[in-house]
């Protein structure tokens, strides 16, 4: 464990103040016994010197922490203002055709307001057809399992609520848990078979099911606006020479308030969302998973200036995924910027992750300067978390903002 104490004499001191306890041996000691083989802790001080670490060029296990990672590279490559479209097209037989191109949140709600929209431009149309061809057929996430959990949501072009359809039970039938939501015929035999009195059921793949039921909501909100729809819903390409584009949806959200509601809620699909359009950006369409994990690891080598971090997805649910500390503080001191869309608690600043046997977290806490450290605390040793060790990070962080600075260092 090696403390660097360029700007902390007062814990190279034997005591902090005349009559207390030495706390810098004290934590050194807590520390020593809290990180194992398998677990790193880092320190830094708001000009990202390192003042503390253990392990912290060991490559682990980062768990959702990842996402602050993602968030960097959806910043870089689609910058913080970008906002999703979607476009809507009628061909010549007076076919309706929708295009995505990965809108992570392309909610009921917005369906509303694009079925108002369109109503003013079109009375009535033959088939639905989907265009879900910006984003590679199907989208793989490593780490995810066919379950019920929003976490394991697969991803694609033309996605709505999150892939993910809400439902309870009322007077012995199924209804939506969400009152902007219908509960479609589409999906109830997917509900019942489920034998859940209520919960949410994740969409797939299989079939086109995620991208239909995309289709059968859309048509649900232009029936309710008024357009009338004669045929069939199925998915098809648009043919941009031929087709007359109507019009274009514009999300209200960018990239920014994206990144802050995927921090939130530690989204998965946004995740990777986000780092398949990435994908799409830097290496053209069709976006794919390999395209996102390319663009990430190419700004890590030409941003970040570091190549130690395996990825295999952008959201962490994939143990494939491993950084080390020192990484994840680059991370943080170009995320500085944009802390403030972490969870915060009194003056932390704070992303977590879990996974079976994995427990991180990491970010920032504000001194009464109002500046901020940094910290990273991965846990990969099993049964272990990272309460005991963030409660010395604080308390070292309490005392170092309160101590003269040094050239010193100190190693242990």
């Amino acid at each position: 464990l090696s403390f660097y104490t360029g700007r902390l004499t007062a814990f190279l001191l034997c005591t902090f103040l005349a009559g207390t306890t030495d706390l810098h041996a004290t934590s050194l000691r807590d520390l020593q016994r809290l990180i194992g083989g398998k677990d790193a802790v880092l320190v830094a001080s708001p000009g990202g010197r390192v003042l503390l670490e253990k392990n912290a060029g060991t490559k682990l296990i980062p768990a959702s922490t990842l996402k602050i990672f993602t968030s960097l590279v959806a910043l870089h490559y689609l910058g913080p203002e970008y906002r999703f479209t979607t476009e809507f097209y009628l061909d010549r037989d007076d076919n309706l055709k929708i295009k995505g191109y990965g809108d992570p949140l392309l909610l009921s709600e917005t369906l509303s307001e694009i079925a108002a929209a369109l109503s003013l431009k079109l009375g009535s149309f033959n088939d639905l057809i989907l265009d879900d061809s910006f984003f590679i057929g199907q989208v793989h996430i490593p780490g995810t399992t066919p379950s019920y959990q929003p976490y394991d949501a697969p991803n694609g072009a033309l996605c709505v609520n999150f892939n993910t359809v809400s439902f309870k039970r009322l007077n012995n039938a199924y209804v939506s848990e969400e009152e902007q939501t219908p509960l479609l015929p589409f999906v109830e035999k997917r509900i019942r078979a489920s034998s859940l009195e209520s919960g949410r059921i994740v969409l797939s793949h299989e079939k086109n099911e995620a991208t239909l039921y995309a289709g059968h909501l859309f048509k649900y909100f232009l029936t309710q606006a008024g357009i009338k729809s004669q045929g069939e819903i199925r998915l098809g390409r648009v043919q941009q020479q031929d087709d007359r584009l109507l019009f274009t949806y514009t999300s209200p959200f960018p990239v920014k308030q994206s990144i802050g509601k995927l921090l939130e809620f530690s989204n998965n699909f946004i995740a990777n969302q986000l780092l398949v359009a990435c994908g799409a950006k830097a290496y053209g369409a069709p976006g794919s998973l390999d395209k996102g994990v390319m663009s990430a690891l190419r700004y890590a080598r030409e941003v970040l200036k570091t190549d130690a971090l395996s990825l295999a997805e952008g959201s962490g649910i994939s143990r494939k995924n491993e950084l080390t500390a020192y990484v994840m503080l680059k991370v943080l001191n170009e995320f500085e910027s944009y802390h403030h869309l972490l969870r915060q608690e009194g003056e932390e600043f704070y992303k977590t992750g879990t996974l079976d046997g994995i427990r991180s977290r990491v970010g920032y806490i504000a001194d009464r300067k109002g500046e901020l450290y940094r910290f990273v605390v991965i846990m990969n040793t099993r049964g272990k978390t990272t309460d005991a060790v963030m409660k010395l990070i604080r308390r070292f962080v309490g005392r170092a903002s309160a101590a003269p600075l040094s050239s010193s260092i100190r190693r242990f």
